[in-house]
């Protein structure tokens, strides 16, 4: 006994009683709901990339690195399932769980938009030394500046910043750094200012 790919419903024959699809026609709507979904994912990554820009954690790297992860292994894991339905093998846990991960990059996208935009908390400003500036030319466009870190058992923190300030600032002027606690609880950069 199989499950049906599309409704995932026990069937003794290639029709599945439950939804009336043959073997060949579930594979045929679980590829195209498949395709449908990881292009609606795709769009929830870039949005994700986008909104974690507008109020740039103080983690931003982690965070990213996190995100592509998610990313690669939700698309690995599409594949597979495409893979398995082309063969008529089970793919109902995959399924779910796939489908489960859809939403994830929508869910970072919003949690980090409005950790900056609900944000309430009253801003510190900290002094610190530039020691390092990393510019990225790749999506998406990215310029740090390293400082030294204000936060316990932390040598450096990796600031992001826009074009302007990038270009101001050098390696060992002394700057402000402002940031928040965030509503969420992920600290954020207002900004850099000079002493």
């Amino acid at each position: 006994m199989t499950r049906c790919l599309d409704c995932g419903a026990d069937r003794i024959a290639d029709q599945c009683p439950a939804c009336g699809l043959t073997s060949a026609a579930a594979e045929l709507v679980v590829r195209r709901r498949l395709v449908k979904r990881t292009a609606f994912f795709l769009v929830g990554i870039i949005v994700f990339v986008a909104a974690s820009q507008v109020y740039p954690a103080l983690e931003l790297d982690s965070i990213l690195i996190f995100g592509g992860v998610v990313f690669f292994l939700t698309l690995a894991l599409g594949y597979w399932i495409d893979y398995r339905a082309r063969k008529h093998q089970e793919v109902e846990v995959m399924k779910r769980i796939y489908f489960g991960m859809i939403p994830v990059p929508w869910i970072f996208a919003g949690l980090l938009f409005l950790n900056g935009r609900l944000d309430t908390s009253r801003p510190i400003r900290v002094p610190a030394t530039v020691v390092g500036k990393v510019a990225t030319g790749a999506f998406p466009r990215s310029r740090r500046l390293i400082v030294t870190s204000w936060r316990y058992g932390r040598p450096f923190e990796h600031i992001a910043v826009d074009q302007n300030d990038f270009d101001r600032f050098q390696k060992g002027d002394d700057i402000i750094v402002q940031a928040q606690k965030g509503a969420m609880g992920i600290p954020w950069v207002y900004g850099v200012f000079r002493q």
